[in-house]
């Protein structure tokens, strides 16, 4: 058996030992702690240092993580909740759609598990600054407190449809896109006096 088969195979036992049983009377399901599984920078989940390479026991990993106030990512079922490391984010935005024009547009997001998410009120969009070079790292808010971050082509697309609005109080230029009625922000310019 290779490596990457005996991850798969141990992450379906950890699945199966994850979703088995229910708690009685309703109780909270049980916390298991830490365990040997992690998700990294680019969205590649691992157990066990090996990566898990079956997109589907990916998506049911997924559908079940959550993510706390404290930002600590947790697999919660109805019997057990376990917390595992991740690096950044669980998932990468890899994919943009864009239907409508102006205010009235509409932006989905596809990610890295093939989930599509709409820019909208409950759906919004950051974008943190690295300190040291200033580069961007874009983030869409899913549900379950959870966050995509975007890839750089889909970062550069936002960018090219990008409007500008004039905020003459403050001198700045916003930068942003539109998508059910909503601007959000990717950056903000000195006006030119």
């Amino acid at each position: 058996m290779s490596k990457n088969e005996k991850t798969v195979d141990l992450a379906e036992k950890l699945w199966t030992r994850l979703r088995a049983g229910k708690p009685a009377g309703g109780r909270h399901p049980q916390i298991c702690g830490d365990i040997p599984m992690s998700i990294g920078r680019d969205g590649t989940w691992f157990y066990q240092g090996g990566p898990i390479g079956r997109i589907e026991l990916v998506k049911l990993f997924a559908s079940v993580l959550q993510r706390d106030e404290e930002g600590g990512h947790w697999l919660v079922t109805p019997a057990e909740m376990a917390r595992i490391e991740v690096e950044d984010v669980a998932f990468i935005a890899v994919e943009l759609e864009k239907t409508g024009e102006g205010e009235a547009s509409v932006i989905r997001l596809r990610t890295n598990i093939d989930q599509w998410v709409e820019l909208d009120e409950s759906h919004g969009l950051r974008v943190e600054h690295d300190s040291e070079t200033g580069e961007p790292s874009p983030y869409v808010k899913l549900d379950r407190g959870l966050e995509a971050r975007l890839n750089r082509a889909v970062f550069y697309q936002l960018v090219d449809m990008a409007d500008e609005i004039m905020e003459p109080e403050t001198g700045k230029v916003r930068i942003g896109v539109y998508s059910h009625n909503k601007f959000f922000e990717i950056g903000t310019l000195e006006a030119d006096q």
